[in-house]
């Protein structure tokens, strides 16, 4: 039987949406690669299964699937993205989401804006997971013009290298390096980061199974953090991506709150 998809995206960050709540479906890397291709396939970032929820606190249960058919544990725009599609259907406001990262909780806005709570950043070198003990703060890699990376954990792990100008920086030759270094087992997330205020930063990312996208909502939270752990920002600032404006928001509690657009492109079927 061919399946139901709806093509949507938070500032062309775009995704995949199928809903397997009443029918399963089970996608192999292989089958995940050829929908996500965008020659052959429907062409997509990330893609998202829509599953029956095990905690009863959640409305619905988020597996994403990266481009590579590789499974990520965490998606900022995605969750956004599920998180206005939830609202819509059960005609409220806030809803909850399970991941295999944990619960996520989103709030559609009267301007259609939607926020998503990632959850508390993960600071320590197990929580990125690193290879080895190391403070987080100043991780020792350095790879071409970058180094000196801060690493955050916001359910999937982020390396954030701070340049004079993101612009510059060739992320298509030096993601692919950066993402399987030895220091990161279960790969990264790789971001370049310009500070332009204390309330405004530029990021350009290099996302882990998928290359180099126009936005990234957990890039987005990693690199805030790592922005203010450095001091070079406050606990919220507008983060600038290829695809516009994220902004952020590190809670005392640790939680990062992310806020930004969302947008269905278009819906379709898949062929079986």
């Amino acid at each position: 039987m061919a399946r139901r998809f709806l093509k949507m995206h938070g500032l062309g960050n775009d995704f995949v949406v199928i809903d397997a709540r009443t029918e399963p479906l089970t996608l192999t890397p292989d089958q995940a690669r050829r929908l996500a291709d965008r020659r052959e396939g429907v062409g997509c970032d990330q893609i998202i299964l829509l599953e029956p929820p095990t905690d009863p606190k959640a409305d619905a249960f988020m597996r994403f699937l990266n481009a590579d058919g590789s499974e990520s544990g965490a998606c900022g725009n995605g969750s956004r993205c599920v998180g206005a599609l939830l609202a819509d259907e059960l005609d409220r406001p806030d809803v909850a989401m399970q991941t295999t990262a944990g619960l996520l909780r989103a709030i559609r806005h009267a301007d259609g804006q939607v926020t998503v709570d990632m959850g508390p950043a993960r600071l320590g070198w197990q929580d990125i997971p690193l290879a080895e003990e190391m403070d987080t703060l100043h991780v020792p890699l350095r790879h071409g013009p970058l180094s000196d990376p801060c690493c955050v954990s916001m359910g999937n792990p982020h390396a954030v290298f701070f340049v004079p100008d993101a612009e510059a920086v060739d992320l298509p030759t030096l993601g692919p390096a950066l993402e399987r270094h030895p220091l990161f087992p279960q790969r990264a997330n790789i971001e370049v980061v310009t500070v332009l205020s204390p309330a405004r930063i530029r990021m350009r990312v290099w996302e882990r199974g998928s290359g180099v996208t126009r936005a990234c909502g957990t890039g987005a939270c990693a690199s805030l953090v790592a922005a203010s752990r450095r001091g070079f920002t406050g606990r919220s600032a507008t983060v600038v991506v290829d695809g516009g404006e994220l902004l952020v928001d590190w809670a005392d509690d640790g939680h990062v709150m992310l806020t930004g657009p969302v947008a269905t492109a278009f819906s379709g079927e898949i062929a079986p």
